[in-house]
């Protein structure tokens, strides 16, 4: 019931956004069709985010008519996720907060969540890794680093149509999963109204993405994802330590991957966008196949075709995450594999040749063209 309330909120919210953008346009639209990381030709909106926290409210507002114990405990997350949430719908609608700031209260959603759920990761179970939570405050700082950290991850992902939104329900159906296997109503019912109100609002952003995440919902979703992992992690001591990591893997590791590459690789800043990661190059290699000039109709089918090669990547992680959840040396073992199976596909797909049309709508001398239509960002 809290799943389904969820999903029929973010749906009806998200659908009248879509509805009367007419009126809201000039502030909920996204009119820069330029840089790297545009993919899209006609302006959407970027409010997605106020849909899915208005379906975690409602399943809330349920929780707390079914007498559910899980009401307090969610309610006071969402409190601690109220500055990450903010930051971003602000510089949706302004597109004047930045990344740094947005950094910052990400920062301070995670400090208040230490404080007011003692949601902190106080072990490792990896002898060498011990140091880093060793002390309280040392764990707590750690924690806040990491939360920061993967929310800004899932924001990084957030490209095309459906890549972050469904990636994050394949995450947080491992989180719930592992929630009911431990016995914590709070954990499980908490996912389930996540993973609710994320679908009822990926029914219009996939497959022709009639409205975006925008920097709101994706770091919204991505503090709240993060937060039931440590959360679980805090709560049940039985859980390995390395399941949130590899379960959250794809995220987490395209960002290490994407610092690592700008960083030593290329030599640029690594806040600098580009349209260099594994989701761009699926895009210009994979999904050209099938693209049909640049009629409108084909550019939307090769945006949306591109991010099902990505949920295979992000499950890649996900389920074997699920199936060694309380066993830490299989974790590891998997998310060697993981990291070695995502860069042999980085490698294989940058090596391969782009298509001219590609190469020219991506070129400094050709800033004006758009090789898809639409997607999350």
């Amino acid at each position: 019931m809290i799943l389904a309330l969820a999903f029929l909120a973010a749906f009806l919210v998200t659908w009248l956004a879509i509805a009367s953008q007419g009126r809201h346009s000039r502030l909920s639209h996204d009119h820069d069709l330029s840089g790297p990381q545009k993919f899209h030709a006609t302006a959407v909106p970027r409010i997605g985010g106020v849909g899915i926290v208005v379906g975690v409210l409602s399943a809330a507002a349920a929780g707390a008519v079914l007498e559910s114990e899980f009401v307090r405990p969610f309610l006071l997350l969402l409190a601690c996720a109220a500055p990450t949430f903010a930051s971003g719908l602000v510089e949706d609608v302004t597109k004047k907060v930045t990344p740094r700031a947005r950094l910052g209260f990400t920062a301070i959603s995670a400090v208040l969540a230490v404080l007011c759920l003692d949601a902190v990761i106080n072990r490792t179970d990896v002898h060498a890794l011990n140091w880093l939570v060793l002390w309280p405050v040392e764990a707590a700082a750690f924690t806040v680093f990491v939360v920061a950290g993967v929310t800004n991850s899932v924001n990084l992902i957030d490209g095309f149509n459906g890549l972050a939104s469904m990636s994050a329900v394949l995450i947080l159906s491992a989180i719930a999963f592992v929630g009911w296997q431990v016995h914590d109503p709070f954990i499980y019912e908490s996912a389930f109204a996540l993973i609710g109100a994320t679908l009822g609002f990926f029914a219009f952003n996939y497959p022709r993405g009639k409205i975006f995440l925008g920097d709101g919902g994706a770091y919204f979703v991505g503090f709240m994802t993060v937060e039931l992992a440590v959360l679980l992690l805090h709560r049940h001591p039985g859980v390995s330590p390395m399941f949130p990591l590899l379960a959250c893997g794809y995220p987490i590791f395209e960002t290490i991957f994407t610092i690592y590459r700008r960083r030593f690789v290329q030599r640029t800043a690594t806040g600098l966008p580009d349209a260099m990661h594994l989701h761009h190059l699926v895009f210009r290699r994979v999904g050209r196949h099938g693209f049909r000039g640049g009629e409108l109709p084909s550019l939307v089918w090769r945006n949306s075709k591109t991010s099902p090669y990505l949920w295979g990547v992000c499950a890649a992680a996900v389920v074997p995450a699920v199936c060694f959840w309380n066993d830490t040396h299989a974790l590891l073992v998997s998310i060697g594999l993981f990291m070695l199976i995502y860069v042999a596909i980085y490698r294989f797909l940058s090596g391969q040749s782009a298509p001219a049309a590609d190469a020219e709508m991506t070129s400094p001398e050709f800033p004006g063209a758009r090789p898809a239509t639409s997607g999350d960002e």
